[in-house]
């Protein structure tokens, strides 16, 4: 690994270029954590003409004509206000484009933050996840994880604190074994419907947090497990199993010491963890019912829209059914986790026996097992085509005749309140005419609350529309119709693999990408050394024990400032590379208990930092928020960052004081490190 001067050299941060690469870095992580919209005024005509545009292509259907819309006083107003989102997508890419509009980037900062450089290479990391990522959702798809979740709440039985240790343990191996994307997917969900049906758990918190927390510091033993792993693995040419050997030790201790903390001390409450937990039971024919496949649309008829629409006791029977009567694709789930097992192996076997990743890349392996499941998935969605399509068909016709039932309902509501009010225009036989409101009133003198004759005569004419050829022209077929379509085919003819191809955390890829290239750009305008020194100067005046508590609390604390725990890795990553470089020109060795120290307590900072205080520590946080929020459980974030910084503290402080004894048994103080 020998540097040149150029990687080494801190005057460069003096330049303009190199001070507004650091404020741009800050910037977008700053956007990361707080995401908001730009409101865009555009002309109305142009807003029009675009849409205009649009229909007459045929790519979205034609906007009603101008002529047939009713003309209300002040309705239409010169400007459309368009909203651009700026969150963990667009911040890191626009930041990209400016750095490279002003040359504070170029190539060599693209090609070294996309292709790879010192060791990390992005894409094929990015590759490696989210093929992974395909096997591990497919056997989520399957049922196998709600499946699985019920036999434990069989196992636990009505003792609340039995239940409580089961459900903690088996999300810490799920995770362990498939990585924490799928638990938070189906695990989230399971247990807002579970706390959902108990009758005297008061707050699902102690429930959602706990297995929250597990899943992030199971995600920290096996490599395939969180991509901050593999980021991290591939910077300093670690051995898969040699970073599971390292690490597995300061996670099992966490877990041991984190489930009682949580138990009787955090969430030491009865309305919280009842000790003995009641639910709701499951009547005979919801018990003999056959469960439904939900990847399948519509296949639980209107109960989705019930279960959307409030939280209401039938909604409550519909969670019940969901939790006590799982779907189950035995077939599924037995190949995809044989294929997952299968491809983990593959993957320490062969990584354990070459010497660099780079010759034999680890997507090698997961690619073909990838495709190997997307070919079962499709099979099996193919032969099972008509019993798929039929459930939806039965399933939409249902959804349809109850929408068209409350259509009715609401309009006949709706034409007996105008009709109370006074204000309903007189019916003209065969058109559709729109009655105004008091509001288009307010403004004309005189005016008392209620619309009179005289007010109606005084108002511009309703324009009528008839069923005319305007509506034929409606329903011809454009290209978003047909896409649709195309996915509603899909959906119906390959349950699983629409499902999973959705679920894939495919954002990851722009936002990992864009992050490699801002941090490249910290790196080639001098700003990494600068940090280097730093991290130099701390560890020369703490020893190992320093190293381990400040690069865990740094790792921490930039997860949740620094573009979550991906964008945390790669930055020091990159500092602790240019460390090394760093004592390699001063011929002053790093010794291999301190280098190893640090690098272990980053792995464990970065993976529990996700439950700290931001739920943009981490993309898990992201999803197990919106997850909870369409489950209504609204966390807030005050309340997310309350509870995790009691979790995080001892989860931190027991994982590294276990690091620092492992380091000092394992590792010489005095033996150089040797870069590989």
């Amino acid at each position: 690994m020998a540097a040149t001067v150029d990687e080494l050299d801190t005057s460069v941060i003096k330049t303009w270029r190199s001070i507004v690469t650091l404020i741009v870095f800050v910037l977008t992580n700053i956007v990361v954590l707080f995401p908001f919209h730009i409101p865009l005024w555009v002309p109305r005509f142009c807003a029009d003409a675009y849409s205009d545009a649009l229909g007459a292509l045929r790519i979205v259907s034609p906007p009603r004509s101008r002529e047939h819309t009713p003309r209300r006083r002040f309705a239409v107003k010169p400007w459309k206000r368009l909203n651009f989102p700026m969150n963990f997508i667009t911040a890191p890419l626009i930041a990209d484009l400016f750095l490279l509009a002003i040359s504070a980037i170029g190539r060599t900062e693209v090609h070294d933050g996309t292709v790879g450089s010192n060791n990390i290479f992005p894409i094929d990391i990015m590759v490696f996840f989210i093929t992974l990522a395909y096997i591990a959702i497919s056997i989520d798809a399957s049922g196998l994880i709600r499946y699985l979740a019920f036999k434990v709440l069989q196992k636990g039985g009505n003792n609340g604190h039995r239940l409580y240790i089961y459900l903690y343990v088996f999300f810490f191996a799920l995770t362990a074994f498939i990585g924490n994307d799928p638990v938070i997917l189906s695990g989230t969900a399971f247990l807002a419907y579970m706390t959902r049906i108990s009758r005297n758990i008061k707050d699902p918190k102690a429930w959602i947090f706990a297995q929250f927390s597990v899943a992030n510091v199971g995600s920290a033993i096996l490599v395939s497990s969180n991509p901050t792993n593999l980021v991290l693995t591939g910077a300093f040419n670690i051995k898969f199993i040699h970073y599971t050997a390292n690490v597995i030790v300061p996670v099992l201790a966490t877990v041991i010491v984190l489930g009682p903390f949580l138990l009787f001390i955090v969430f030491a409450d009865n309305d919280l963890i009842p000790a003995s937990i009641e639910l709701h039971e499951l009547d005979e024919a919801a018990r003999n019912r056959a469960p439904v496949n939900p990847n399948i649309p519509h296949a639980r008829g209107t109960a989705d829209e019930i279960e959307l629409a409030d939280n209401s006791e039938e909604a409550n029977n519909l969670s019940l059914e969901e939790i006590m009567n799982p779907f189950l694709d035995k077939g599924g789930a037995a190949f995809g986790a044989a294929i997952m097992a299968a491809t983990l192996i593959t993957i320490l076997a062969l990584n354990a026996a070459t010497d660099t990743t780079k010759e034999h890349p680890v997507f090698w392996v997961t690619l073909p097992a990838a495709f190997i499941m997307f070919c079962w998935d499709v099979s099996f969605g193919w032969l099972n085509r008509e019993k798929t399509r039929e459930i939806a068909r039965n399933g939409r016709r249902e959804v349809e005749e109850a929408r068209a039932k409350r259509a009715i309902e609401a309009e006949e509501k709706a034409r007996l309140a105008a009709l109370e009010q006074g204000s309903a225009a007189d019916a003209v036989p065969g058109v559709k005419g729109e009655v105004p409101s008091s509001n288009d009133y307010a403004s004309t003198p005189g005016f008392t609350g209620r619309p009179t004759s005289e007010h109606l005569a005084e108002k511009e004419p309703v324009v009528l529309r008839t069923d005319s050829a305007q509506d034929r022209q409606d329903n011809r077929p454009t290209l978003a119709s047909l896409f649709a379509e195309s996915y509603q085919w899909c959906q119906e003819t390959f349950p699983t693999v629409t499902a999973v191809l959705v679920h894939l955390p495919w954002a990851l890829v722009p936002f990992a990408l864009a992050m490699f290239v801002l941090v490249q750009a910290l790196a080639t305008k001098g700003w990494i050394p600068v940090f280097a020194h730093g991290w130099d100067h701390w560890v020369n005046k703490t020893g190992v024990v320093g190293a381990i508590g400040g690069m865990g609390f740094l790792s921490v604390i930039m997860c949740n400032f620094a573009g979550t725990n991906i964008g945390t890795t790669i930055l020091l990553c990159r500092v602790v590379q240019v460390w090394i470089k760093l004592h390699e020109r001063s011929g002053i060795p790093i010794t291999q208990r301190t280098f190893w120290a640090t690098v272990y307590s980053m792995a464990i900072g970065v993976n529990y930092g996700a439950f700290s205080t931001a739920f943009s520590a981490s993309l898990a946080g992201l999803l197990w928020r919106d997850i909870l929020t369409r489950k209504y459980i609204p966390v807030r974030s005050s309340t997310f960052a309350q509870v995790n910084l009691k979790i995080i503290a001892v989860a931190m402080a027991v994982g590294c004081a276990v690091l620092v004894g492992e380091m000092y048994i394992t590792r010489s103080g005095t033996d150089a490190y040797q870069p590989g």
